[in-house]
């Protein structure tokens, strides 16, 4: 990382700004180019082990392109605040951000109810119960995190 004191090096201070955001970036593999969407996300900590999870429909580019390459990059950032300098290059951008990659892949069973879950909390409260019918419908997926770095300018 090139602005070193910019680094977030405690993993427990990453995570605090994964809980902040409020849409994660998927990068994936399409033929040589990168195909980047931007989803609902939850997450799950345990010791330096971090899941990431999103839900989705049942088909779709996203999910053929997993099929073919689960490898993924992700991105998401928060704390947004533009601070305005004298003169029109002078100026910098207040920020937090978290980079990595990992792996994906389908979650079903008690893992699916334990990953809509996470999504849950990431933006609302623990404790819901979900229809089976919409669980059924619901495509659940989770990327074990093998990377992970932040940055931050505050």
């Amino acid at each position: 990382m090139r602005r070193e004191e910019r680094k977030i090096k405690d993993l427990s201070e990453i995570i605090e700004v994964i809980e902040k955001c409020d849409v994660c970036r998927l990068a994936l593999n399409d033929g040589g180019y990168p195909y980047i969407v931007p989803l609902n996300f939850g997450v799950k900590a345990e010791g330096e082990k971090i899941t990431l999870y999103f839900h989705g429909a049942g088909e779709g580019k996203k999910l053929e392109l997993i099929k073919q390459d689960n490898r993924a990059g992700f991105e998401m950032d928060c704390s947004h605040k533009l601070v305005a300098g004298d003169g029109g290059c002078n100026c910098t951008m207040k920020y937090e951000s978290v980079i990595g990659r990992g792996r994906i892949e389908m979650v079903s069973g008690d893992e699916k109810y334990e990953a809509l879950g996470a999504l849950m909390r990431q933006y609302h409260e623990d404790g819901f119960s979900f229809p089976e019918e919409a669980v059924h419908a619901t495509t659940v997926m989770k990327l074990t995190v093998e990377e992970i770095s932040g940055k931050r300018n505050v």
